[in-house]
């Protein structure tokens, strides 16, 4: 099982200002995240979702469902500014560099030759001057303590090609714990990996979630996203239809029978 949390916590980066049209509204007030009239996909004769308008709260922890080609992906590497928004906007009073995102477990190439301790320490890059400081004080120490907070104790040295599919998903975790990040996007986190790591990785999410972190799945569990995570997103394939709000209500009714939330808050 998972071990406690990282003891030396970093403090959360500070949100900067939101985009847009809010007026003098205080920053408290505002959501972290909101989606303008969005429209996303690959290319403008590929949009798989239009009029996306919704916000996603601070502290929040929200599932987004939907079949595949639904624009689930696509979402989040929009979001995270992978791929440039077809229309609308989208505001976040999170710098883009400063989200923590994991994309899908295959996207990773692991044949490069790197440790456990090392690619969890590429956390820090955005804190730390050059990658050598990143082996000193305490950037180690902080290292350590997410690799041992994940439960890998003992494989700091490892190749991360050696690794299990549930080891190396314990190591990409470790390395959000050291980001610190105050907005954290997750592609299928549990995809591929054995029951018990994806019971641990839960915990750590709702750690995350306890601490006030805004958090975004991408899931094809529907136990798992009905027993832990209150707000759900659901995408229909194109022509695109987007249903939001709370997690019983968005998946006990059919999402062809919703109407696209508008102004609609995960």
């Amino acid at each position: 099982m998972i071990a406690t949390p990282v003891p030396h916590p970093l403090p959360l980066r500070q949100a900067s200002s939101l985009s847009g049209h809010c007026g003098d509204l205080p920053a408290a007030a505002l959501p972290l995240l909101s989606l303008e009239d969005l429209a996303i996909g690959h290319r403008r004769s590929d949009c798989v979702q239009r009029g996306l308008s919704g916000q996603f709260d601070a502290g929040s922890l929200t599932a987004i469902v939907g079949a595949n080609g639904s624009g689930k992906s696509t979402l989040l590497k929009t979001l995270v500014g992978q791929l440039p928004a077809l229309e609308g906007q989208v505001h976040c009073r999170v710098a883009r560099a400063d989200i923590g995102y994991l994309p899908q477990l295959d996207e990773i190439d692991r044949r490069f030759p790197m440790t456990v301790c090392d690619f969890v320490a590429l956390g820090h890059w955005r804190r730390a001057s050059w990658w050598r400081s990143l082996r000193r004080a305490p950037w180690q120490a902080l290292t350590l303590d997410a690799i041992h907070a994940v439960g890998l104790r003992g494989l700091e040295g490892r190749w991360i090609d050696e690794l299990s599919g549930g080891q190396f998903q314990r190591v990409r975790f470790a390395r959000l714990l050291v980001e610190q990040a105050p907005l954290v996007l997750l592609d299928e986190p549990f995809s591929g990996i054995d029951s018990q790591t994806v019971d641990d990785l839960l915990c750590l999410i709702h750690q995350w979630h306890q601490q006030g972190t805004t958090v975004i799945a991408v899931l094809h569990d529907m136990t798992l996203v009905r027993r832990h995570f209150p707000r759900t997103l659901a995408l229909a394939p194109p022509p695109g239809v987007a249903v939001w709000g709370a997690t019983d209500q968005v998946l006990d009714r059919p999402l062809h029978g919703l109407k696209r939330a508008h102004g609609g808050q995960p």
